[in-house]
């Protein structure tokens, strides 16, 4: 998040805060000198301030609203016009939290919505919905479920971005750092570090203690669509993300690939709730994939892992998506009955 935070900087957030948090509100500049950017030594003609700017700013002045001692002095004594500045500069652990808060919550919702509204209309099958088990109105309480969730995950996972942004992390920008080896190696590394920790957390979860408490509502639904990826008690939803933040600030691992990696994992277990029982596929003995997870919903404590199976395999968990255990069959057989009982 160190990253979309900078960008978001620059593309729009210093102008957010400046207007926000002016600087004018705790300076009155005097001088005639130019007014320089953060991003250029080129000087520009300092804007006139609007009324309605320097009202905001005097209700400012008058909330005695925290900010950094000395930063109002030191650029009201260097730029004529402190109009473009912030009291809360990119480096306030303030304003970082409250940017990280918004942009993760605007993230998530679009993230959730987008992708998960895309799978539900292109890749889910809608014939599951037919099925004794799935629940009256489902799509709407997942998506309830996924939204009260939102706030209390962002939360707990507000730390670990915060830690991002001050260092304590081994992300890196120049992949000449590690070389490209290990740019690579750490793709690999990456997917097997959090399967295995997930799937040691996933498990855990359905100790009976934790998963009365914790585990049980995503499994309300038993015939899961994609909407109910997100649809977890927020300990649960943190608990299962842990390994993703954890993994870089124990091992590096190039900025930009990082954020490929967090958005395209979210996306898979997305992918993974769209109750797809589609067998026979060279790898379904080594992805972890929808029928698998499909078969977890069905029979609770099988099929743990993330991505792959080995950790189930080796875990004694692991349950192979046959053809048998399709639950269209249970349509079939439950519409069968219905027509029966009819006639």
């Amino acid at each position: 998040m160190d990253l979309v935070l900078s960008i978001c900087d620059d593309l729009f957030l210093d102008r957010v805060w400046s207007t926000l948090v002016p600087l004018s509100a705790f300076a009155d500049p005097s001088s005639s000198t130019p007014l320089y950017s953060f991003n250029s030594t080129s000087p520009f003609k300092a804007s006139l301030t609007s009324s309605l700017s320097s009202s905001w700013s005097h209700i400012v002045s008058l909330s005695h609203l925290p900010h950094p001692q000395g930063l109002a002095t030191n650029i009201s004594q260097s730029f004529a016009d402190v109009s473009h500045f912030s009291a809360w500069p990119r480096d306030y652990v303030p304003r970082q939290v409250l940017s990280l808060s918004v942009l993760t919550l605007v993230g998530i919702h679009l993230l959730y919505f987008i992708f998960a509204g895309l799978s539900y209309r292109y890749i889910f099958n809608h014939d599951m919905m037919r099925h004794p088990r799935f629940l009256k109105n489902q799509v709407r309480l997942e998506i309830e479920s996924s939204l009260r969730a939102f706030p209390g995950m962002i939360l707990l996972t507000l730390p670990w971005f915060q830690g991002e942004v001050m260092g304590y992390s081994k992300l890196y920008n120049d992949v000449n750092a590690y070389g490209w080896g290990y740019f690579f190696f750490s793709i690999i590394w990456f997917l097997l570090f959090t399967d295995y920790c997930i799937y040691w957390i996933h498990r855990w979860l359905h100790l009976p203690w934790l998963y009365k408490r914790l585990h049980k509502p995503h499994h309300k639904w038993i015939v899961p669509t994609p909407f109910s990826s997100h649809a977890f008690h927020p300990v649960d939803g943190y608990a299962q993300s842990v390994p993703y933040h954890l993994f870089v600030f124990i091992f590096p691992m190039q900025r930009h690939l990082y954020l490929f990696l967090f958005v395209a994992v979210n996306f898979w277990s997305i992918f993974i709730h769209d109750s797809d029982m589609i067998t026979g596929h060279p790898l379904e003995k080594i992805i972890n994939g929808p029928a698998h997870h499909t078969l977890h919903h069905l029979y609770f404590t099988v099929n743990y892992g993330q991505y792959f199976t080995w950790a189930d395999r080796a875990g004694n968990s692991y349950r192979h998506p046959a053809k048998e255990l399709d639950p269209m069959l249970e349509i079939q057989m439950a519409e069968a009955k219905a027509k029966a009982k009819d006639e």
